[in-house]
């Protein structure tokens, strides 16, 4: 009995966790300007991933929003960069990423990015496929991002960010 008590909690846990994020599946992306997400923009820092975490968003211009993102371990060490961006395309918005090392060799091949297309854009909340920015109040910001490996989902990790000023 308490073997399948643990593993409905289990079960329950998991559903909860992954919670913060939609899926786009087959539908179309709606419609949404970078206005909608302009709360983003900021010098964010926070832990995650085992050490320190920031996160820059410049102001919307030019149809888009830069953002890059770096991981410092505990230990002062760059674990890697991303470099990022939000376009406005088609009247809606993407997400896309470039993954860099520490000595800034690429991830992905030289003309791919990472792309996650807008599911749902609420007033301070914007569901990419797979990953959710979650503006608590103006100082902090949530970052729901899911984790995939070989192609499968793994898991939601959050981020959570605080406004450096």
């Amino acid at each position: 009995m308490k073997f399948y008590l643990a593993f409905l909690c289990l079960i329950c846990t998991l559903s909860i966790t992954s919670q913060n994020t939609l899926k786009l599946n087959n539908s179309k992306s709606p419609k949404a300007t970078l206005t909608d997400v302009s709360w983003i923009s900021g010098y964010w820092t926070g832990e995650a991933l085992g050490g320190f975490v920031e996160e820059i968003w410049s102001d919307p211009y030019g149809k888009s929003m830069m953002g890059s993102f770096k991981l410092v371990t505990e230990g002062g060490e760059i674990s890697f960069y991303e470099l990022c961006a939000i376009s406005e395309e088609n009247n809606t918005l993407i997400l896309r990423i470039k993954h860099f090392s520490k000595d800034l060799k690429g991830w992905e091949e030289k003309n791919e990015t990472t792309d996650f297309k807008l599911v749902k854009i609420e007033k301070h909340k914007a569901y990419f496929d797979g990953l959710t920015f979650d503006l608590i109040d103006e100082n902090n910001l949530d970052m729901y991002v899911v984790f995939k490996e070989n192609g499968k989902e793994e898991q939601e990790m959050k981020f959570s960010y605080v406004l450096k000023k």
